[in-house]
């Protein structure tokens, strides 16, 4: 079993930058590929970067690459996702998820779920 909690999140003006975190219990956190998903007002949740258990893989949906990096340290059981450049359509719940197999982009192949993050971006 696999406890994840995020945190960071918050109001920012457009053009800022915000770093979550996830902190994950368990004992087999580098094992686990870790992926964070984002659900704004009114529409699906959607698929927002992911990285492998090494960090050797990662993957970006196309909104976010060259803004969003998402990076580990296996030693705190920690994820993170560094937003800049934010805009006002980033504004959306964002969840944290394991999987306990290779780095994926789809939500029906994560296992764990964190309670999600609020992040709100003013025009």
């Amino acid at each position: 079993q696999v406890q994840l909690v995020e945190s960071g999140g918050g109001l920012v003006q457009a053009g800022g930058s915000l770093r979550l975190s996830c902190a994950a219990s368990g004992r087999t956190f580098g094992s686990n590929a870790m992926g964070w998903f984002r659900q704004a007002p009114g529409k699906e949740r959607e698929f927002v970067a992911a990285i492998s258990g090494s960090g050797g893989t990662i993957y970006y949906a196309d909104s976010v690459k060259g803004r969003f990096t998402i990076s580990r340290d296996n030693a705190k059981n920690t994820v993170y996702l560094q937003m800049n450049s934010l805009k006002p359509e980033d504004t959306a719940v964002y969840y944290c998820a394991a999987r306990t197999l290779v780095v994926g982009t789809l939500q029906r192949q994560y296992s764990y779920w964190g309670q999600g993050t609020q992040v709100t971006v003013s025009s």
